[in-house]
């Protein structure tokens, strides 16, 4: 299983927002401790889903990007004569 963590900066941040979701959003007030489980419960069941198509992204833009290098490196090629 993939473990993702956040830094402990970034996680408060995500925090804070969740609360101010909530607020907003529900006119709830939500805990600290209750805004932290809930991050990272959707880390947990959200995270690969995530993470998984990041890794699909990068592979579509790398392989875009090898063709594009591929196809100038075709248009370098010097005739070669053939006796």
């Amino acid at each position: 299983m993939i473990v993702i963590k956040l830094p402990k900066e970034e996680k408060a941040e995500v925090i804070k927002q969740v609360q101010a979701f909530f607020e907003e959003e529900r006119s709830e007030s939500i805990g600290e401790i209750a805004a932290e489980l809930l991050v990272d419960r959707m880390i947990q069941e959200l995270g690969p889903y995530i993470y998984n198509r990041a890794i699909a992204d990068t592979r579509a833009m790398v392989s875009d990007k090898f063709n594009q290098i591929d196809d100038e490196l075709y248009a370098l090629e010097k005739p070669a004569s053939r006796r």
